[in-house]
Parts: structure tokens; C-alpha cells; sequence
């Protein structure tokens, strides 16, 4: 399995569990603000890494391009902002909305890298 996969999968777990515990949090305390913070750390965190992993796995040749391995950064980036700036936003800090919109773009750059990943030759 290609470096880059493992980097991917990796943190694809940690990004799993995370928000198992903030699913858990938040089911045990009956507080739900920060719904939106868990689902973005599930969809872009767990689900997105890991089918970025997968992806990589079965393509080892595209893995091992630059711009996959820079792909793997910015986009870790940006999840690594989002979601605590998005759960402080939520919980009624408004200062952190510029934040949230630098690391929103951060993961849509990172998505448009692997689209060129994916269609590139």
C-alpha cells in the first residue's frame, strides 16, 4: 500500500473516532449544537480521507505524483481548522467565522486537486 494511502487511512481513523466520541458526547449531554461540527468531521474527515485512501491504494502510480501528496496537507488542513472553528461558530463565537471560511476552502481545494488526480492520465 502506497505511503500516501496509509497517510489517508490513518487519519481517516482518528478522524472516525473523533467524532464517534462527538456523536457520543452530544447524545449523552442531550446537546446538539454542534451537529454541524461532527457531520463535516465525519463526511470530510472519516468518509472523505478514506475514500481518498482507498482511491490512492487502487491507483498507486497517481499516489506517488506531487500533487497528491499536497493534496493530503491542504486538505488535512483544512479539516483540522474547520471543525473546531465551525464548534466554536456554533457555540456562539462569531469571531471564529473567518476561520471556518479559510478552512472551508482549504477542503474545496484539496477536493479540486484529487478531481484532477482522478482525471488527469
Amino acid at each position: 500500500m502506497p505511503q500516501l494511502s496509509q497517510w489517508f487511512i490513518k487519519t481517516a481513523i482518528v478522524y472516525l473516532v473523533i467524532g464517534m466520541l462527538m456523536g457520543i458526547g452530544m447524545a449523552m449531554s442531550q446537546d446538539h449544537r454542534l451537529v454541524g461540527a461532527h457531520a463535516h468531521l465525519n463526511l470530510l474527515g472519516w468518509a472523505s480521507s478514506a475514500l481518498f485512501g482507498f482511491y490512492y491504494n487502487a491507483n498507486p502510480h497517481k499516489a506517488a505524483w506531487t500533487l497528491a501528496k499536497v493534496q493530503f496537507w491542504i486538505s488535512t488542513a483544512g479539516i483540522v481548522l474547520m471543525v473546531p472553528a465551525l464548534a466554536a461558530l456554533l457555540l456562539g463565537y462569531p469571531q471564529f467565522e473567518p476561520v471556518v471560511a479559510i478552512a472551508s476552502l482549504l477542503a474545496l481545494l484539496g477536493a479540486l486537486m484529487f478531481l484532477v488526480n482522478v482525471f488527469k492520465r
